[in-house]
């Protein structure tokens, strides 16, 4: 089966800083924009970042207990390779992100062993980005 790129819309305060956090912190490319919206390439995937500070002050959130840690809810992220994960922490914390669980192994030992790290981006939505040493457990539950 091929995968078909998914697409997220999410609110965000303002475009400048989700420029910066999404297009330089994140390394996601930018694509098309208006004055309100702009898309960015997540990993293949399209995500819009919509200008919407009243909804973003609103923001519900909650978190459920994982492993040991506070899971942020709602929140979304991609499952990257083990290199493309490493990469990436190694460029949140030389950016000096904030993160809500820092990158660390999760279920070590286990069917579900995977490398895991949450964060925010400058509008408050939750991001965890993720990997498996062998994708084919992503759904494994023996």
């Amino acid at each position: 089966m091929t995968l078909r790129p998914f697409h997220l819309a999410f609110p965000v305060h303002d475009l400048i800083s989700a420029r910066e956090f999404w297009g330089d912190v994140m390394g996601c490319p930018e694509g098309r924009s208006s004055q309100d919206w702009v898309d960015f390439d997540f990993y293949g995937h399209q995500i819009v970042a919509h200008q919407m500070p009243g909804v973003v002050a609103k923001g519900a959130t909650g978190s459920n207990p994982v492993d040991d840690h506070d899971v942020p809810i709602p929140h979304f992220g991609i499952v990257l390779t083990m290199e493309q994960w490493k990469e990436l922490a190694e460029r949140l914390v030389q950016a000096e992100t904030e993160f809500v669980i820092e990158p660390h192994i999760r279920f070590e030992g286990q069917v579900g062993e995977q490398a895991t790290m949450f964060f925010r981006d400058p509008s408050g939505n939750a991001i965890e980005m993720k990997a498996f040493a062998d994708d084919a457990r992503i759904f494994a539950n023996e």
